[in-house]
């Protein structure tokens, strides 16, 4: 079976509706073992809507349309599908009644064009809208189910509970479930993971394994199909083992968890409090960490210093070493880190300072970063970073690197 999703609205295509309803029904039908192959959007154009039914039409065995359901003239998804389906549209009139009904109650007058809302196909299985004026209907036709939803995510979100998951249980024989993982690496770039996991790669089946770029980091997303979602987990498992054998060591979680939700617990667990001297970054690392609950059990706080002289007042660098290297450098980032451990009584403290942009500073470019991180009673260390991008993406970029560092070095202490 190929099922697609089609969402009709020129709002979708400016950009001032997100198209959240694709999503949501990718997730329901996975749940049932339908593959989903295709995603479209097309705006209210009568032509253009034609075509693309024409084209799911021909590829595909479930079709479902989200929007254009409306009572205006640019609701165009009726008129276009008929063309194809061949069948006369006719009022329901329990939806008619209820339109109706709103406008009596509402003491508004129904104009005549909201009776294009109750249109329905004359051998569609009517699904009345209860969140709604317009119903939802599923035609059959030519070996294929054609869906019609209203855009709302309420509403579809309603009628496909009700009425269009359990059709398709009943219409076909779904006796597959599809389940996927997403692993998150960090310290690894995406060719380098696909290189060293190309043997698994390359002889995919199921499940099958597709490695995906972030900033700062790489995805791997493990999808399985059983008969079961228990038979697809326990598949995915299997396979996770054996990634976990190749790459582990830049592993950091799965799904919902965020590199810096994982510091947290990391911290937790080893019963470390964290620091920060932040210049270059202005508070974006502390801050990520903050807005996560549990952060006051592993945070003491940041201080943020961004001129030379609240270098010398807030981290107590000393001026003579500001005089001789700079506050972009390696002496001035070891410090930082030594001194905010101090002065913030931490067992974890990290530095950033550099140059964000978009000029140059001290004699270095913009996206030089420098970044100092002292753990315990181990040596300080410092790391020196050239990173591209607008000012924005290198200080995002800098704080995302300080995760990874103060990830990859308490991770197995």
């Amino acid at each position: 079976m190929k099922a697609e999703v089609i969402a009709v609205g020129t709002e979708l295509l400016l950009g001032q509706i997100a198209n959240t309803n694709g999503q949501w029904i990718s997730k329901e039908f996975a749940s049932l073992g339908i593959p989903v192959y295709q995603h479209s959007v097309v705006g209210d154009n009568m032509k253009r809507v034609e075509d693309i039914f024409e084209a799911a039409h021909s590829r595909s065995d479930v079709i479902v349309v989200t929007g254009g359901l409306g009572p205006t003239e640019d609701d165009l998804t009726r008129e276009a599908a008929q063309k194809i389906i061949g069948q006369e549209l006719m009022e329901d009139q329990q939806a008619m009644e209820k339109i109706a009904l709103y406008y009596e109650k509402n003491k508004q007058t129904m104009t005549a064009n909201n009776r294009k809302q109750s249109l329905v196909f004359e051998e569609g299985i009517v699904l009345q809208n209860q969140e709604g004026m317009a119903p939802g209907q599923i035609v059959e036709h030519d070996g294929r189910a054609w869906i019609f939803l209203p855009g709302v995510p309420s509403e579809m979100k309603s009628l496909m509970k009700s009425g269009v998951l359990p059709y398709l249980q009943r219409s076909y024989k779904l006796q597959s479930d599809i389940v996927s993982e997403m692993m998150y690496f960090i310290g690894i770039g995406e060719s380098t993971l696909e290189s060293k996991l190309s043997a698994l790669i390359s002889h995919q089946t199921n499940p099958t394994l597709a490695p995906l770029a972030s900033e700062g980091e790489v995805g791997l997303r493990i999808t399985a199909t059983g008969e079961t979602g228990d038979e697809a987990r326990e598949k995915i498992s299997v396979m996770k083992e054996t990634v976990l054998e190749i790459v582990g060591s830049y592993y950091y979680g799965s799904d919902d968890v965020s590199i810096e939700s994982t510091v947290r617990d990391l911290l937790k667990k080893r019963g470390y409090r964290l620091g920060a001297a932040e210049s270059l970054t202005g508070g974006k690392f502390i801050e990520q960490l903050i807005a996560l609950p549990g952060a006051s059990t592993v945070t003491q706080g940041s201080l943020v210093a961004y001129t030379p002289l609240m270098k010398e007042k807030v981290i107590e660098v000393a001026p003579s070493l500001i005089k001789q290297h700079g506050t972009i450098s390696n002496e001035c980032a070891e410090t930082m880190a030594i001194n905010a451990k101090r002065i913030l009584e931490a067992d974890v403290a990290i530095s950033f300072t550099g140059v964000a942009g978009p000029e140059s500073s001290e004699g270095h470019e913009p996206g030089t970063v420098f970044i100092g991180l002292q753990i315990a009673d181990e040596r300080p260390s410092v790391y020196h970073f050239q990173f591209e991008g607008s000012r924005d993406k290198i200080r995002s970029r800098a704080v995302k690197k300080g995760y990874e560092l103060i990830f990859h070095h308490i991770k197995n202490l």
